[in-house]
This record gives structure tokens, C-alpha cells and sequence, in this order.
């Protein structure tokens, strides 16, 4: 039997160093015997995406993206709708689509599930020209996801230290919403449009959300008072913040949101959108491997 064809994407600068010893965990717990590897490292931005383009275009089998949810949106731009399935070892701080999919965060494991892992397909999100596999969203989290891009130093506690910053001082804002067809204003601290259930670290903004039904999760939380903060930041780790009065769930295929000077992110990294953005649902349209 021929072997498959593998190829390593590794940032080299992704969450806390854990890709460091990626070599390493290659040599001793790749299964030879079924894999062919090669390992690209990115040198910028966005050259993840080149890569991953390039590896589908080889028709390499299985891609790995070894990094954070960064490195893990890029990879999974280049490999949508295409024969080539996407693996994950995740080194990141977050790691919010590894966890979803029950991906061990133990690298060793990690690499286990890639041997003896099986194949399935799951959704993509589409947001104006750019894909996601995971959350994006306005508010709140994406004005985090800016201010965290500045501070220069990455790790959860690093994440923390930015929302105790802004959380005081973050004021909710109007967004006008067009869900399948539908109009509607809604006053919002943040809007996440969620594929997967969590930002990472176990946060689950969208409890419910299913990877796979060809349906987005819409997660509206709602204005609410500085001393309610610790209530929801407990429902948010507990993976009950849907029964929640301040969040409304809507599952949808497709919404528009207009508001001016829209600031938003995908899978946490920062992005300008200018005025409306429009997003939808690409069913089965990436193919994943999971324990």
C-alpha cells in the first residue's frame, strides 16, 4: 500500500512555544509506515494560506496546521473544498477549533490522532472575502482581538490582562442585522457568528453550535451592568451562557450586519470590514481529521 502524503505547516512564533518541538514529535511519534512528510514553516502573515494552497494543489492528503487558531484559519483558507483534509496540533493559547473537535491539546496525542484519526467534513463560514472554520464576530471581541494584537505579548494571561483593561470603559452598540431575509436592530455588547461552540480556552459563546448542520450560531449578548460581568464570565466557562437572559441565540444561513466603521475579527485576529458585512454558510465544505 502507498503511503499518504503529509505536510507540517508550522508558525514558528504561534501562543507559547509549544511548536518548538515539533521535529522532534515527527521523528518519534509519526507512523512512517503510512506517511510520507515533508515541513514548511510561514515567514509572514498569511503565508500559511499560500502553502496549504500549494500542498492541495500537489494533492497532499493530509495537511497539518501546528500553531494557534491563527495558524489554523490560514490553513483552513487554502484547503476549502478541496480533496485535502486538514489536521491540527495545537500549540496555540487558545486553540478555540481544536477544542471543539476534541483534538488532545497533549501534542503526543495530538500526533496519535493523526495516525489513527478519522476523515469527516465540516462547515466553513464565509465573511464578505474572507473564510473562517471557526467564530467571528463585532463588539466586544473584536475590539479585544485589536487591542490584544497590540500588546505584544501572547498567552492567556496576556488575553485577560487586556479584557480587566477594556472590560470597565466598553460601551454595547446598535447593529442593524438582516438574518435569512429579515430585519432587525439589536443593541449588543458583541455578535458572534459562531461555526464552531468557543473563542478558546474552554469559552463557550455558542454552547449549542453544531460544526456541521449547515447552520451558523448568532450569539447576541446583550448590554448589561459592570457587576453582571462575573455571573456571565461564569456562564461563559461553564458552557451555559445560552441560558443566560443577556445572550439571544439565532441560527441562521446567512446574515447581514451594517454599522459604520464596522471593526471585527475572525478566530480572533483583527480585521477591518468598512460598513456591512455579509456572512454565510458553506456546508461540508473542509475536511477535517478527528479522533
Amino acid at each position: 500500500m502507498s503511503k499518504r502524503k503529509i505536510c507540517f505547516i508550522v508558525n514558528p512564533i504561534s501562543g507559547v512555544g509549544r511548536q518548538k518541538v515539533i521535529e522532534k514529535l515527527i521523528d518519534e511519534e509519526l507512523d512512517r509506515s503510512l506517511f510520507d512528510y515533508e515541513i514548511a514553516y510561514t515567514k509572514a502573515a498569511k503565508h500559511a494560506i499560500e502553502l496549504s494552497k500549494d500542498a492541495a494543489s500537489r494533492k497532499v492528503d493530509i495537511v497539518v496546521a501546528v500553531g494557534g487558531d491563527g495558524s489554523v484559519n490560514e490553513v483552513s483558507k487554502g484547503l476549502i473544498n478541496s480533496s485535502t483534509a486538514m489536521a491540527i496540533i495545537p500549540t496555540g493559547s487558545g486553540n478555540g477549533l481544536a477544542r471543539h473537535l476534541n483534538i488532545p491539546l497533549n501534542l503526543k496525542k495530538a500526533m496519535q490522532t493523526i495516525n489513527s484519526g478519522k476523515q469527516i467534513a465540516i462547515d466553513t463560514m464565509q465573511m464578505n472575502e474572507e473564510t473562517f472554520a471557526n467564530v467571528a464576530g463585532v463588539g466586544f471581541d473584536a475590539h479585544i482581538g485589536w487591542e490584544f494584537a497590540k500588546f505584544g505579548k501572547r498567552g492567556f494571561s496576556s488575553y485577560v490582562k487586556v479584557i480587566t483593561k477594556e472590560l470597565p470603559s466598553y460601551k454595547a452598540q446598535d447593529f442593524e442585522l438582516i438574518i435569512d431575509g429579515k430585519n432587525t436592530i439589536k443593541n449588543a455588547y458583541l455578535i458572534s457568528f459562531a461555526n464552531g461552540s468557543q473563542w478558546g480556552n474552554n469559552a463557550y459563546i455558542a454552547p449549542t453550535a453544531s460544526i456541521n448542520d449547515g447552520i451558523m450560531d448568532i450569539a447576541i449578548l446583550k448590554d448589561f451592568k459592570f457587576l453582571n460581568a462575573i455571573a456571565i464570565g461564569y456562564r461563559l466557562f461553564n458552557k451555559s451562557l445560552d441560558r443566560s437572559s443577556f445572550l439571544e441565540v439565532i441560527k441562521a444561513k446567512e446574515v447581514i450586519v451594517k454599522q459604520k466603521g464596522i471593526i471585527a475579527h475572525i478566530d480572533g485576529e483583527p480585521i477591518e470590514i468598512g460598513h456591512e458585512l455579509k456572512i454565510k454558510v458553506n456546508p461540508l465544505s473542509l475536511k477535517v481529521i478527528v479522533p
